[in-house]
């Protein structure tokens, strides 16, 4: 049998190669999707945005799950009086470090929304992976940065860090100057989301347990919050109790650091829940003079973007505050004005649950 010559050969051999670099590129492009879907939560999954307070410039979008933990972090420097730039370098930190996820593994032994390690004094790994306590940790040494308000965001997020790429946090300043602007409540009625509620319960309780989780029992001690029936609800009474609050998430490696002062949601007072078979309601008196600095307005706008960020997760169907209001259900879910006459009455943000 004679032997192909090389010209024969030769296009079979390129067509060889074809057929694998097709291959390759269907590969990568594949990976590149996942990559991307990972990142982003996915098509079927709840996005939220945040927008410049006048209302031009670039803006944000994230997921449901990212915007939990944004407002957990956010929630949890305003308890401890940290000023909106520790929220905005804690924010950029924990973009880089996890894109706002509550990572279980990492580098080494890594973990949480900001890659703490248990072997370098960050906590335990239950302790490490609950977002309230992690990022309690993250302004405790945050705070003990001399002059940190006054540094480039990369400098004071690495002299907690210590990161092996110090300059990274830099292209995440503007998405978390954004994020911080609005969580802190300075930039009003600036984040929404679409807020389709998960299959899992919520209700009353459980955004009453997130808040005493978030910001400590003084939200419903200074301010006297309460459970009341929504008005689509049937009247009926009972009380009500508070779980303990649940986990949260952390930092990279970086020094020893003690465990955070966040108090228990079984730590408060308890409230009456109403209403029954209709929404309910979740009043959160904010008081006049607030503790936290800004005064009441921007508290309640804090309060409010806090409770449209937990949207999906706690069941939430509308928030109102200062006669804005958002609802639940739409990629457009902007604040409307609900009542003008209400806009100048800041004293309670009213949060309808599903249940």
């Amino acid at each position: 049998m004679p032997e192909p010559s090389p010209t024969s050969v030769a296009p079979v051999r390129r067509g060889r190669f074809l057929r694998l670099g097709s291959a390759l590129v269907v590969l990568l492009g594949v990976a590149a999707y996942l990559t991307v879907q990972y990142l982003t939560g996915g098509s079927g999954v709840p996005k939220c945005t945040v927008v410049p307070a006048k209302g031009d410039g670039r803006s944000y979008e994230f997921t449901a799950e990212q915007a939990v933990n944004a407002a957990t972090i956010s929630a949890v420097g305003l308890n401890r009086g940290m000023p909106e730039r520790a929220v905005t370098i804690a924010l950029a930190t924990a973009l880089q470090e996890s894109a706002l996820r509550n990572l279980g593994h990492g580098d080494r032994d890594s973990l949480g929304l900001f890659q703490q390690r248990p072997s370098q004094g960050w906590g335990t790994e239950r302790e490490i992976l609950d977002p309230a306590y992690a990022a309690g940790e993250f302004y405790e040494h945050l705070d003990k940065v001399p002059d940190y308000a006054r540094l480039p965001l990369t400098v004071a997020a690495q002299r907690v860090q210590r990161s092996g790429y110090p300059e990274a946090y830099a292209k995440h300043e503007p998405d978390a100057t954004l994020l911080a602007a609005a969580l802190t409540g300075r930039a009003a009625a600036t984040l929404t989301c679409e807020g389709r509620p998960e299959t899992r319960p919520g209700g009353p309780e459980s955004v009453r347990t997130a808040l005493v989780r978030d910001f400590g029992r003084g939200v419903f001690a200074e301010a006297g919050a309460a459970v009341a029936a929504s008005p689509s609800a049937d009247p009926a009474t009972g009380p009500s109790t508070g779980p303990s609050s649940g986990p949260s998430s952390g930092p990279s490696s970086d020094p020893p650091g003690g465990p955070s002062s966040t108090p228990s949601a079984s730590s408060a007072p308890s409230a009456a829940v109403s209403g029954s078979g209709g929404g309910r309601t979740v009043v959160v008196p904010v008081p006049e003079r607030a503790a936290t600095g800004g005064g009441q307005r921007q508290r309640g706008w804090a309060l409010a973007h806090w409770a449209v960020a937990n949207s999906s997760a706690l069941h939430v169907e509308r928030v109102s505050y200062a006669g804005r209001v958002w609802t639940a259900g739409s990629t457009r879910s902007e604040w409307r004005t609900e009542d003008p006459v209400a806009r100048n009455a800041a004293d309670e943000v009213r949060i309808v649950t599903g249940q």
